[in-house]
């Protein structure tokens, strides 16, 4: 039987914080040499089941007998992750490389023989600590194939998924997937909060030097800071981006046949302008591919939001979306001019991400020069809020003749009464008619409804607001509508 390429043996040598950012410098210089599993590798040849079949040993978790708050699992190389990287922990201002060792990982019975003599390289890993309760070590969070990576709080299960670079999004010369391929990991002290996590990236087009420090909780937060060393000009990067799944909810489900009310990761983009103003994008799973952009400055903060958190707002046991996280991200240094930006791809499986939220900068990155940048990320049921109402409710279907289409807006967080408020409503194209407000008691929420005439129109951009006065009274809620 092929045996894998034995992996070094695990070495000792000195980490500090100079360490990635001097190996990222030094390698944009260099041709990339991806590290791929070799093509007739068993472990390229399993399926989902018989990987999933690999499990990691508890018992050969680092620091397990340690008085560390935190424990680190490897993972495997196989199936979907063929490019093994390095991961290594940090003790005392010296890094050791690990590598599975006997013991590491159980083979099940649907996997065993195959890969009795098969050496096991490493896809990523996963760290444990005391979110939930002090007798459970709960994942919270995980790095895994190409850049990306998940985090969960307190009481949340795995959803969206971040990654640590996008580029050439939904870009016609096609996308380009920068990968971690090394990781360094601090050993934390004994009553420490957070852990912390070093990550070399390299692509065809750059290199980059990530430090994630981690404290997990109520909400997990992640803060980031890179360096960017780009081997050619960047002209399509994607910062902060967010990956996330939106089937359909309450608002459209004309192509969905299925026995639940909602089916998502996520089911928002929630931006904060500097300005103020909060703005709520409801998700869409469009029949073609739209892209979406927003803001002209950084903004204060902007997120992919599951803001469905109840049982019955899908009526699902298994997949339980209403535990799913929203992911918050807030410039922590200037980004310089840009826009968020929404990419929505048709899909018709549940197991399809489709939906990406990141930055977007106006100007290309040069080659052969630096680019920094900082940004928190928060891991979270809800992101806080602005003190305005909020929608709690996309709804939309034919209007009573059948010639128009009608759209109904709740917002929630203002009471019932709509005594003094009005609707600041427009569309970018056809005519809105039939205006109307409604107090709902029986949500708790106030209900804003009108009709659009799309004329010869496909696409029409919605905008919706209450105003109290000359006061906004609730956030701002775009809809894109398409003819199709």
């Amino acid at each position: 039987m092929r045996q894998e390429t034995p992996l070094p043996k695990p070495q000792r040598y000195p980490f500090t914080p100079q360490t990635v950012p001097d190996l990222a410098k030094r390698l944009s210089g260099e041709n990339p040499a991806p590290r791929v599993l070799d093509g007739g590798s068993p472990l390229r040849q399993i399926t989902f089941d018989q990987y999933r079949d690999i499990r990691v040993n508890a018992d050969s978790a680092v620091w397990r007998n340690e008085q560390v708050p935190f424990r680190v699992e490897v993972l495997p190389a196989g199936f979907l992750f063929e490019s093994p990287v390095m991961v290594s922990v940090v003790e005392n201002g010296m890094a050791r490389d690990l590598a599975a060792a006997p013991g590491t990982f159980i083979l099940g019975p649907s996997i065993a023989k195959q890969l009795a003599n098969v050496d096991l390289p490493l896809s990523g890993f996963r760290i444990r600590g005391h979110i939930n309760s002090r007798s459970t070590w709960d994942e919270f969070l995980v790095f895994q194939g190409a850049s990306y990576f998940r985090a969960i709080a307190k009481g949340n299960q795995y959803g969206l998924s971040a990654r640590g670079l996008a580029l050439r999004t939904a870009h016609p010369a096609g996308e380009e997937f920068p990968a971690f391929t090394h990781f360094w990991i601090e050993r934390p002290s004994t009553n420490a909060t957070g852990v912390v996590v070093h990550a070399l990236l390299q692509s065809p087009s750059t290199t980059g030097s990530y430090r994630f420090s981690v404290t997990p909780g109520t909400e997990t937060m992640i803060d980031v800071d890179l360096t960017l060393y780009p081997r050619v000009t960047l002209d399509s990067v994607g910062l902060a981006p967010l990956t996330s799944m939106f089937l359909f909810d309450e608002s459209n489900r004309s192509r969905i046949d299925d026995f639940r009310d909602e089916v998502h990761d996520s089911d928002g983009l929630q931006i904060l302008m500097t300005s103020g103003e909060q703005i709520w994008r409801p998700l869409a799973n469009p029949a073609q591919l739209q892209i979406s952009s927003f803001t002209a400055d950084a903004p204060k903060g902007f997120g992919l939001v599951q803001r469905s958190r109840k049982v019955s707002d899908y009526h699902d046991l298994d997949a339980r979306y209403e535990k799913r996280p929203s992911a918050w991200i807030e410039p922590t240094s200037d980004w310089g001019p840009g826009s968020v930006e929404l990419i929505e791809i048709p899909t018709d499986r549940e197991i399809n991400d489709n939906i990406v939220a990141l930055w977007r900068p106006k100007h290309p990155l040069p080659a052969g020069k630096p680019w920094h940048a900082t940004y928190r990320m928060r891991w979270l049921p809800l992101p806080r809020s602005a003190a305005l109402g909020r929608v709690s409710g996309t709804r939309t279907g034919p209007s009573h003749d059948g010639k128009k289409r009608l759209f109904v807006v709740d917002f929630d967080g203002m009471g019932t009464s709509i005594e003094g408020l009005k609707i600041d409503v427009g569309a970018s194209r056809g005519k809105v008619n039939n205006v109307m407000l409604h107090p709902f008691p029986a949500l708790r929420s106030i209900r804003a409804s009108f009709e659009l005439a799309p004329g010869d129109a496909d696409v029409a951009e919605l905008r919706l607001r209450l105003l109290r006065g000359d006061r906004p009274a609730t956030e701002t809620w775009l809809y894109r509508w398409t003819a199709s």
